[in-house]
């Protein structure tokens, strides 16, 4: 299960709100032409145990974490400021296109 959070939330506070509960084990940084690559390493990844995938709008990273969170409560949000999927590629394109502010990826 994605989560494809449409709610505005600055990514800094984001990304330091889930590293306080959760354990980052890895940033993988890209540009436009090693994206598919790492990308293809960061799914790789993610299909560990207890792990899950973070992808922000305007930030050239793909961050794995250890543990488990719950970013309905932390967060405040409501079923209108996200989507759930089961299709993996959803979030990032919907990143991409800037229809979302980030994805959480859990494969």
């Amino acid at each position: 299960m994605n989560k494809i959070i449409k709610k505005w939330i600055e990514p800094y506070v984001l990304l330091e709100t889930l590293k306080k509960d959760c354990e980052l084990l890895k940033d993988f940084t890209f540009d436009g032409f090693s994206k598919n690559d790492i990308k293809k390493e960061f799914l790789k990844q993610l299909k560990k145990e207890n792990r899950f995938g973070l992808y922000m709008k305007n930030v050239n990273k793909f961050y794995l974490f250890s543990g488990n969170i719950d970013i309905d409560k932390i967060f405040s949000l409501t079923s209108s400021d996200y989507e759930i999927t089961d299709n993996i590629e959803i979030p990032f394109e919907m990143v991409d296109m800037g229809k979302a502010e980030a994805g959480i990826i859990k494969t």
